[in-house]
């Protein structure tokens, strides 16, 4: 249940955050800077963990090593289509609070986190880049032919109107979502249910991120004349994508070894070349 301008649970008790703290949230640095501090490591961590800090702050004020340890948690990795990025913020910062309270694991919160960025990344980027964006242009495009000023400002307006008004509306549903649903979640004994199925969905979520994004196909070919077959198809009959796994996972255990992320890229370029002058990789 929430006031106008606060959230209220069926027991009467009052939220430590209020619906005008959510939509401050929506709207600070962290969440209008998710592209600005991306990297090929974490991508948009930075921002995500700028965006909840002030809150952070507040619901560990007496807590300085939950504070460290919260921070930590949400510098992991992060990526999703912007506009809603301040749902999960919401959700994240209700969560933050029950841990806070000894009543939530703090493994959980990085669970729904990783298993929200896909399917909303799938969602948000469907509507925002491949149907609002398109409209947009179009219809900007159309007056900034003929040299009317309408043209930039209606693209401005047609895509940032839906915009705005999700990062303030995701916010705040998130938070009260969380806030209202959360406690009665765990006492049912749900949220171990919800943090099994949320571990699946991100192991869904990997290894279809390992089959559509790592590229790596092998050249070198086995046997002669019409039965010759190239490592790439034999190993594809085993498994399709093994490869792109066995890469993912390669490269997950060097992360864990504490390697580079930049020593893994710049050898990622090196073994590429070379590996495409011999043959061995094909593109």
């Amino acid at each position: 249940m929430m006031t106008s301008n606060n959230y209220i649970d069926k027991n009467g008790k009052k939220a430590l955050f209020t619906k005008k703290d959510m939509t401050k949230m929506a709207l600070n640095e962290g969440a209008l800077g998710m592209e600005f501090s991306w990297n090929y490591e974490r991508q948009m961590h930075l921002a995500f963990c700028m965006m909840i800090d002030p809150y952070l702050e507040k619901i560990y004020k007496n807590d300085p090593v939950g504070y460290r340890l919260a921070l930590t948690r949400h510098v992991e990795f992060f990526n999703i289509t912007p506009q809603l990025a301040p749902f999960v913020g919401g959700i994240a910062v209700s969560m933050e609070e029950a841990i806070a309270k000894k009543e939530m694991e703090p493994e959980s919160v990085s669970n729904i986190k990783t298993a929200l960025m896909g399917p909303l990344s799938g969602i948000g980027d469907s509507i925002f880049l491949g149907c609002i964006r398109i409209i947009a242009l179009g219809i900007g495009l159309s007056f900034a032919l003929d040299g009317n000023i309408l043209g930039p400002i209606l693209y401005w307006l047609i895509y940032n109107i839906p915009a705005f008004g999700l990062r303030i509306f995701g916010a705040q549903k998130g938070y009260e979502l969380g806030f209202s649903y959360l406690d009665k979640i765990q006492k049912s004994g749900l949220m171990n249910k919800l943090m099994e199925a949320a571990g699946v969905l991100s192991m869904i979520v990997i290894g279809a991120m390992s089959s559509g994004m790592v590229y790596t196909t092998l050249g070198l070919e086995i046997g002669s004349g019409e039965s010759v077959q190239t490592l790439q198809e034999l190993l594809d009959g085993i498994m399709p994508g093994i490869v792109a796994l066995g890469v993912t996972w390669l490269y997950y255990w060097l992360l864990k070894k504490r390697v580079s992320p930049m020593v893994l890229i710049v050898c990622t370029v090196i073994i590429g070349i070379v590996g495409a002058y011999f043959g061995i990789f094909v593109s």
